[in-house]
Formats: C-alpha cells, structure tokens, sequence
C-alpha cells in the first residue's frame, strides 16, 4: 500500500500538476517575475489575433490589455482597426517604445485561415476546431493537442425573444422547427399571433456553427433562407430587443435588453442560461471559448497571452465582459422529485461544484478542459481542507439498452477522474454511478451523448 501524502507532498504534486497541465504557468509565483516579452524595433505587431467575433469583441482586447499591465505597460488604450469589427491595443513601455497588439473579429472560421496563410499567431473560435480544419492545417501540428487547444472561458448561446414576448421556455427541437422556417407564428407555440421573425449570426460566426451543430443540424433542419443575418452581436441583439415578432441567439453577454428563454434537450428540464448552469456545461446550450495556436508556439507574446488566459487574473477578465470564468465554487442544489434518491441525499447534506470532467468523443482519456480543470479542482479541494474524505465523484452517461451497463460504465467514469485525483493524495468519501439519470442533452446525436458522459464533484 502506497503511503499518505504528507500536506507539504501534496503542495508540492500540485504545484508540480499544474506545472506539467498547464505548460510553462507556475501557479506558486506571481506574474509580475515573468521577464519582459521583446519588442521589435520597427513598430510592427507584436501579436495578431483573428477570429471569433464573440472573443474578439470584447473578451479578447480585455485579455490584451490585461497582459499589457502585467508587462509594466502605461498608456494603454484600445482603438479602432483598419477595418469594421478590428481593434488595436496599444500600450507604451518605460522608455517610450510601443506595443502593438491587433485583434480581428470576422467569424471563427477566419482564424483557422489566417493560421493557415500566417497572417496572425492566434486563432479564437467560439466553436472548436473541426475536422477539416485540423487536416488542412496539419503542417503546424496537432492543434486539437493540450498544447495546441486553449479553453480560455465558457459561454452560453442565449435564446431571446422581444421582452414583452411572455413564451419562458422551448425545445431544442421547437427551436430547429423555428428557425427552418416549419413554425412560422408564435400562435403554434403558445404565445399571442403574430409572425416569426428569424434573427441569426453570420455563416462565418463561431456562433452561428455552435448553434447549428448543437440545434439546427442535431434536428436535421438548415437555416431558414429569410432569417436575416448579423456579423455583429450586439447588433443582433439590439435588433431582436426592438421587434415584437423575433427571436434570435445570441452569446450571453450579449443579452443586453432582450429576453433569454429557457431550454431543453431530449428528456432534460428546461434550464436558463445561468453562470451555474453554464459552468458545469449542463445548459444545452453551453460551450467552450478557444485560443488555438501552433504546439510548438514561438511566438513569445503569443505563449504570454495564453498564460495569463488561463491565470487567477485572466479568468477574473473573462468574468468581469460577462462570461463565465472556470475558477471551482461551490452550489448549493435543490431536489426535485425526478432525482435518484442517492442524489437527493447529495443536495440535502453535500454541495456540488461548478465543474464537470468530460471526455474526449469514443475514448475513456480526460477531455483538454478536464485537464486544465484538475488543478484548479486540487487547488481548491486544499484551500477549503477537503482533501481526506470529504469528495464523492457522480459518473453519468448516455442510455444504453442494458441498465446495468450504462450504470457501470458511469461508475468507471467516475472511477477514471479518482485515478488522477488519487495521485495528490485525496481520499474520497463516495464514488457513485448513476448511468443515465439526469440526462443534459438529447442521446440521438453525439455532443449529446459527450455531454452526459460527465463526472460530477460534491463536497461535503
């Protein structure tokens, strides 16, 4: 039997876990040690980011300017591009030197391509990398790798509606109804008469590929050819806001004076777009905001930036535009009566917490997230003193035609994230498998199915 970890060998394997996780980030020391990043000396961009309108907007130049602090830089001001949806962070150095940073926001797609013909280091996308792409790109290596993949934040794709519509809630089916253009009055949803209008994202916009993956094509349906299209988020939003008859969707922190619906998935409950929700990715309508980059990245400003995403700091800036950080807290959870009766004893005397361990699609490894998630997870679990038996894991997963198996496979599930857990020492109160209680999303598509395959953290 291996011995107990002492509290110094846990601090130590977690600093060094988060180390080996998170690349070259060392959690134990501050930021401002970093040495300064080069400045070239002909005035070009030290940094070019393309891609994601929903990062590119907001999340994005906040990052930017976040790390331009840390460098020691004054000055610092944001201005308008060469061209519409462009911004340039510009800050200056103690000798007067400048530092240039552009961020392009067209639509995920275009970041992949500008990886591709060199014309930025950095890529956000709202949606991950697809197929095509990570074989068009070979030549700079596996960009779907821990090195290569950066999940800087989540989001939730909001469902809105004018505000004085009174509908609360809809299907994702309903919503692939609408938006094909099958449902054409809001009189066969339930609310008062009127036309449907269609609201959606361009076809560039990372948006617009989640919302089509996770709604339209897991229903077999294609956008309505009259849906009137927005390269913009806060456009669309304040455009839904202004008309009676719209719906749209929209990234959550562009909400702004529009209405959100509640939604659900297969035989999910209806859920709102809640930080909560959002952050354990239960929401059907959640997902990932990527960095992507080259695994072998050179570019100093690029790694730099990349690191202080993933930093207390940067998570604090993902917070404070509006989406949702991926620092662990704990939820207090109500029962409800279609809960198994072990999970109701959960929510009456232990406190789950606001991250989820997924798994890569048709394999039993750890997801990217997950990954980057158990240290934060350790971090925490020593911080509150709930390392010795105070954790119970809940494997889940998708329906099987054998109970028993589906229960067993969740319970291995579960099993896989006490492994790694158990390398830092922690010991465990409970570790359950529920199978395919509770479902998140709809088993007939496979994100559905990766989403319920999930292991859940209470803490007593």
């Amino acid at each position: 039997m291996s011995r107990a970890l002492s509290t110094s060998d846990r601090e130590t394997w977690i600093r060094t876990l988060s180390f080996l996780l998170l690349g070259s980030i060392c959690y134990a020391l501050p930021w401002s040690v970093f040495a300064a990043l080069p400045i070239p000396t002909d005035n070009s961009s030290v940094l070019r980011i393309q891609g994601s309108n929903t990062i590119g907007a907001r999340l994005g130049p906040a990052l930017v300017k976040g790390l331009l602090e840390e460098q020691g830089l004054s000055a610092i001001r944001i201005e308008a591009g060469a061209a519409e949806n462009e911004q340039k962070v510009i800050g200056k150095t103690a000798d007067g030197r400048s530092v240039n940073i552009e961020v392009a926001a067209h639509g995920s797609g275009t970041g992949f391509s500008a990886l591709a013909d060199g014309s930025a280091e950095l890529a956000a996308s709202s949606r991950p990398i697809k197929d095509s792409e990570v074989s068009s790109l070979a030549a700079l290596g596996d960009l779907t790798s821990r090195e290569a993949e950066q999940i800087i934040a989540l989001d939730g794709l909001a469902i809105i509606l004018h505000p004085s519509n009174p509908l609360t809630a809809l299907t994702t089916e309903q919503l692939a109804q609408v938006f094909a253009g099958e449902l054409s009055d809001w009189a066969q949803l339930g609310a008062p008469s009127g036309p449907i209008s269609l609201y959606a994202r361009d076809d560039k916009s990372g948006t617009f590929d989640t919302f089509k993956e996770l709604v339209l094509s897991a229903n077999a349906r294609t956008l309505a050819t009259h849906a009137k299209r927005y390269e913009s988020s806060e456009q669309l939003s304040d455009a839904v806001s202004q008309d009676r008859n719209a719906i749209g969707f929209i990234g959550l922190p562009y909400i702004r004076q529009a209405k959100a619906l509640a939604i659900a998935a297969g035989d999910s409950q209806p859920m709102l777009p809640t930080p909560a929700l959002i952050a354990t990715e239960d929401y059907p309508l959640s997902r990932r905001l990527f960095l992507y980059n080259q695994p072998d990245l050179a570019n100093p400003w690029a790694r730099a930036l990349v690191q202080f995403a993933h930093s207390p700091r940067g998570q604090a800036i993902v917070e404070g535009s509006g989406f949702i950080a991926q620092n662990v807290q704990a939820m207090q959870v109500a029962a409800t009566a279609e809960m198994p009766a072990q999970y109701q004893a959960l929510t009456q005397e232990a406190q789950r917490l606001s991250v989820n361990f997924r798994f890569q699609q048709g394999s039993a490894s750890l997801d990217n997230k997950a990954l980057r998630d158990l240290p934060r997870l350790l971090e925490y679990l020593q911080a509150q003193n709930k390392l010795e038996r105070k954790v119970v894991l809940v494997g889940f997963g998708d329906a099987k035609d054998d109970v028993a198996r589906a229960e067993l496979l969740s319970k291995l599930r579960a099993m896989a994230v006490r492994r790694e857990l158990s390398k830092a020492g922690v010991s465990f109160h409970d570790i359950i498998g529920l199978g395919d209680e509770l479902p998140v999303a709809a088993n007939n598509a496979d994100d559905g199915r990766v989403r319920n395959r999930r292991v859940e953290v209470w803490v007593y």
